[in-house]
């Protein structure tokens, strides 16, 4: 005989099954975890720090558990999802394009949007203020800090913005030196151990420059923190299409919905989450798709080829 405990304890739990979204219950047995990889354009811990709340808004607006990976570069997550262990990428235009045009099965989903309201961003070269160089043309034989062969940033967009000027970056400047990240190359041009370095610029105020010296991470030889000031811009490129966030092609499409909608949401849902991602600079992502990156794929082509001639 059912008495009154029991049959409240049916309707709670029949109330609390018809509360979960129908989506949850159909793929959720096969992927009770996603695993969501990003690249750092700061060290670890300060990934952690500004992504883990946003990364535990998805865990419940989802249902399921989702794990951050930190990736050492853009090309573990090409490859993480390749092998389909990633389940949700954080690329850059240069990556995702290269992703795409090496077969990896990911779809691109949302795209992130500066505080004007545009989707695109800059490739700079930055020159410390107290040294004499005021062009690109007045480093030759010097050293030149590059981030990743899978940047666009830092790498695939200033060997192209070199290109039309005439450059051929690996006989022009004494040495090309891939730092690592956007951050190892901004520390190698203030320790001095590059002349000129490429990084990314969304605004005067919002870069990755402006960031690290908001932290007080750059130092000067008598341990003082660098200003803004202390650095150069001696050359911005063409813009570029700002950085999508990509699934897997495999996943359910419910599920694919689910994630691209949480994303979505977030700015409304999770507001402090969200905003601690851009330090409040990022308006809501807006939808995108594989299309928008197909210039991209065209740029990472002719670096390739650029490369080969180089060679």
């Amino acid at each position: 005989m059912m008495n009154r405990r029991t049959l409240l304890a049916g309707i709670a739990a029949g109330a609390s099954t018809a509360a979960m979204p129908a989506f949850a219950q159909s793929w959720k047995a096969k992927y009770p975890e996603l695993v969501y990889a990003v690249v750092p354009s700061e060290n670890a811990s300060g990934v952690t720090e500004r992504m883990g709340p946003f990364v535990n808004y998805l865990s419940r607006e989802l249902g399921t558990k989702v794990t951050l990976r930190i990736a050492n570069d853009y090309a573990a997550v090409i490859e993480g999802q390749r092998s389909g262990n990633i389940h949700i990428g954080g690329y850059g235009p240069a990556s995702f394009a290269r992703a795409r045009l090496i077969g990896v099965q990911t779809d691109a989903v949302v795209i992130d949007v500066n505080s004007d309201g545009t989707k695109g961003y800059y490739s700079v070269f930055y020159v410390l203020a107290k040294s004499p160089y005021k062009t690109i043309e007045d480093l030759k034989g010097k050293n030149l800090g590059v981030v990743d062969p899978n940047s666009t940033s830092g790498y695939n967009m200033p060997l192209f913005a070199l290109d039309k000027k005439g450059i051929a970056a690996d006989k022009f400047f004494g040495k090309v030196q891939t730092t690592g990240s956007h951050e190892n190359a901004v520390i190698a041009l203030a320790q001095g151990t590059v002349d000129v370095a490429c990084n990314w610029w969304n605004a005067d105020d919002d870069s990755n420059l402006t960031r690290m010296i908001s932290k007080g991470m750059l130092k000067n030889a008598d341990g003082s923190l660098m200003k803004k000031e202390d650095f150069r811009v001696i050359l911005k490129t063409d813009l570029i299409i700002n950085s999508p966030t990509a699934v897997l092609t495999e996943l359910p499409a419910d599920l694919k919905a689910a994630i691209k909608a949480a994303f979505l949401d977030a700015p409304k849902k999770d507001k402090a989450a969200f905003e601690k991602l851009s330090d409040g600079k990022n308006l809501p992502w807006q939808e995108t798709d594989n299309a928008a990156y197909d210039d991209t794929i065209k740029l990472i082509k002719f670096v390739d080829a650029l490369k080969k001639k180089q060679s």
